[in-house]
């Protein structure tokens, strides 16, 4: 028999039953959209998190003391006071022709701003004329201040967007305007563009002001904190191996010592954040793929009762001249038609449910090889589901068969 002839008499006997061949199927359905959901929201959250990740700042390494033994990293910076203003100039006269595009100072501290009757405690970055090129970030309004101003210890500052909607939240202009930064009354000259959550929380929510400003004035120290570097496309790597190099040689370093500093890449967050979605991703879908092998269960025992109810029939096909190939093929397909159209409704199902998570802001994807892979998986559940109660009605004794009531 062709096998559009097998196709149809398996459509005509799950018609036959409509209701029954819906709840077989119901376990591959439920299967097959929680699979290809499931594997959405991992990737959509593993997209989500690098985006946040990239959006801090692409190619950037940041260099702070500590050696490698210590396994929280930034948060320790301060532990040693190890890093010089001058290896700002030294990194960027020595590497920018080979790994590196520029870097330059950073000290950090909380302290409460306030201007007229508000008053809002933020965090108080100081940074030099680079930042904006390093972190991917602009000016939404105003100026960023300059290298000079730098120099001349200014009383000048950039507010980011959380800490001027707080300060000024009447919608007014805040340059030009003085605010507090502690005691110290600071220039506000320009405010940073919206950049939206970050790895550590909202980005927006500091105030940047000259590093040299921010360390004696404020802080009343000589040293910085840290170091943050921008590498050229491609070169993160050599740059970090490069920069590690240049330090060792300046702090006399003997070989056989520790970096008395770490660097962390953005990259190797991002590959980290990347690994872990991935693991998610994958336990998620294990875990959803359990419906499908209840539903393959389903199929089976659905297609052996249909074996039981149909041995008259099958007889009858034998004596008319049907072989046991030909009983073997009929069920086999039937079952796989009952699996794929499960799948296809399990398919529906998903892109419904990605949909409905999308509009509540839920980092869900529709993955086109998760759709080939639910496919794939319920195709392989009606072969294996289908293949006993087949083989069963196959090897039916045409006698018996005929004999059956």
């Amino acid at each position: 028999m062709a096998f559009a002839e097998f196709l149809k008499l398996a459509l005509f006997a799950i018609t036959r039953n409509k209701m029954r061949a819906f709840l077989t199927m119901l376990g591959i359905i439920v299967g097959v959209g929680a699979v290809i959901a499931m594997i959405g929201i991992g990737e959509g959250s593993k997209r989500a998190s690098i985006a946040l990740i990239q959006n801090m700042g692409s190619n950037m390494l940041t260099i702070f003391p500590g050696s490698g033994g210590n396994r929280f990293g930034p948060m320790a910076i301060g532990s040693a006071d190890i890093l010089l203003e001058s290896d700002v100039p030294l990194i960027k006269q020595e590497l920018t022709e080979s790994s590196v595009v520029t870097a330059t100072q950073q000290v950090q501290t909380t302290r409460p701003i306030i201007c007229q009757s508000n008053n809002y405690v933020t965090q108080v970055q100081g940074t030099g004329p680079e930042f904006l090129q390093i972190r991917g970030w602009d000016v939404q309004s105003g100026r960023f201040f300059t290298d000079s101003e730098v120099r001349g210890m200014t009383k000048v500052c950039v507010l980011g967007n959380t800490v001027k909607t707080n300060l000024f939240p009447n919608g007014d202009d805040p340059v030009g305007q003085t605010v507090r930064v502690g005691a110290l009354p600071f220039l506000v000259v320009g405010v940073l563009e919206v950049k939206g959550a970050g790895m550590f929380g909202d980005q927006d929510d500091l105030i940047v002001a000259p590093y040299t400003t921010v360390m004696r004035k404020i802080m009343g120290r000589d040293k910085i904190q840290r170091i943050i570097v921008s590498a050229q496309e491609g070169k993160a790597d050599q740059a970090q191996a490069e920069v590690t190099a240049l330090l060792r040689q300046r702090m006399k370093t003997a070989p056989k010592d520790d970096d008395p500093f770490q660097i962390r890449k953005q990259d190797d967050i991002v590959q980290m954040q990347a690994q872990q979605a991935g693991i998610l991703t994958a336990l998620l879908a294990v875990a959803a793929s359990i419906s499908l092998v209840v539903g393959g269960i389903g199929i089976s025992n659905i297609m052996l009762v249909s074996v039981t109810e149909r041995t008259r029939e099958i007889g009858v096909r034998r004596a008319l001249g049907a072989t046991q190939r030909n009983i073997l093929w009929q069920f086999l397909i039937e079952a796989i038609v009952l699996s794929t159209l499960g799948g296809l409704i399990g398919v529906a199902f998903a892109f419904t449910a990605v949909t409905i998570l999308q509009k509540f802001q839920v980092p869900a994807v529709t993955e086109s090889w998760a759709v080939v892979l639910g496919l794939g998986f319920s195709g392989v559940v009606g072969v294996v589901a289908g293949f006993l109660p087949a083989l069963k009605a196959a090897n039916l004794d045409v006698i018996d068969a005929l004999r059956y009531e």
